[in-house]
């Protein structure tokens, strides 16, 4: 018997097989709209906010950085 899990986009079934290019997501179209909700921060991971001071792009230096 193949397991199935549950689209995390759609709730569909998608086997869980080496075969299924897209899993845990159905399809393409599912993983791309669940990347763009990451990349527009509408999916977060909880925690404690960090102690960042706010970065001035006028003062950043790459070579700080290496």
């Amino acid at each position: 018997m193949v397991k199935t899990v549950h689209c995390p986009q759609c709730e569909k079934k998608v086997p869980w097989q080496d075969e299924q290019q897209w899993k845990p997501f159905c399809s393409e179209r599912c993983k791309l709209i669940d990347l763009g909700e990451w990349a527009s921060e509408g999916h977060r991971i909880a925690g404690d906010p960090e102690n960042t001071e706010s970065l001035n792009i006028d003062e950043y230096n790459p070579s700080d950085y290496h």
